[in-house]
């Protein structure tokens, strides 16, 4: 029977981890979770002692990074399908069982629909092109998941990145023609938007994304990043 492991990576998430262990464990069925995984990446803002009240929730100790984080999550999961997501993105109702549906139809890999907790125009009109089928649409905070086998096939995700690192992994996927998005909302928050500015930041990541389409590596993106939108 396949089983789904919730890999969250986890820094300074005090103010949203306790809300989405809860929806996780209000919107799915124990039966088809393997575990969940919280990586921290050296939180001290108390986000670990929250999470250590879930008895029933693995946590992880890693160095920073997302990257990182997420394959050390992958290494300790035992489902057969792995379930990367963000500490502020909530997936919809029956998510588990949306994702065991489509490995079990042979996609192998996708993601959710997704839309901000915005009324912000621009927010909400990125979030209704995450409906589309095209690469250029996909991010992070879709979420990703999944068959365990082709992660590891892939070689998990490349810790040369600090940022962009679920784009490199999202990239590999659609190059297989692997890749399949779940029509169902994922609401995620708009909080770095938020504290950037929108158009400011939308902006940027624009701007990294051109700067890798014309063959930018991974420490141009990183420094880049910290530059202009990392404080």
């Amino acid at each position: 029977m396949s089983k789904v492991s919730i890999i969250i990576p986890m820094l300074n998430e005090a103010d949203h981890i306790k809300n989405l262990l809860t929806h996780l464990l209000e919107h799915s069925s124990k039966g088809n979770i393997a575990e969940v995984i919280i990586v921290d990446g050296g939180s001290t803002d108390g986000s670990i002692n929250i999470v250590s009240k879930y008895k029933s929730v693995k946590l992880l100790n890693s160095s920073k990074g997302r990257a990182k984080q997420m394959n050390l999550g992958a290494k300790n999961a035992t489902g057969s399908i792995l379930y990367f997501l963000h500490a502020d993105s909530f997936p919809p109702k029956n998510f588990d069982a949306l994702i065991i549906n489509e490995v079990k139809k042979g996609n192998e890999a996708g993601c959710f629909r997704m839309k901000f907790n915005s009324n912000h125009l621009w927010l909400k009109l990125a979030g209704q092109l995450t409906r589309l089928p095209w690469k250029v649409c996909r991010g992070g905070d879709q979420s990703q998941f999944i068959a365990a086998t082709l992660f590891n096939d892939i070689g998990g995700f490349n810790e040369n990145f600090t940022i962009y690192e679920d784009n490199d992994l999202i990239a590999k996927l659609y190059n297989r023609k692997q890749f399949v998005v779940i029509q169902k909302w994922l609401t995620t928050s708009a909080r770095c938007y938020c504290s950037n500015g929108v158009w400011r930041l939308q902006y940027h990541y624009w701007r990294i994304h051109l700067k890798k389409w014309m063959g930018a590596d991974a420490k141009e993106l990183n420094r880049y990043y910290k530059k202009h939108v990392y404080q």
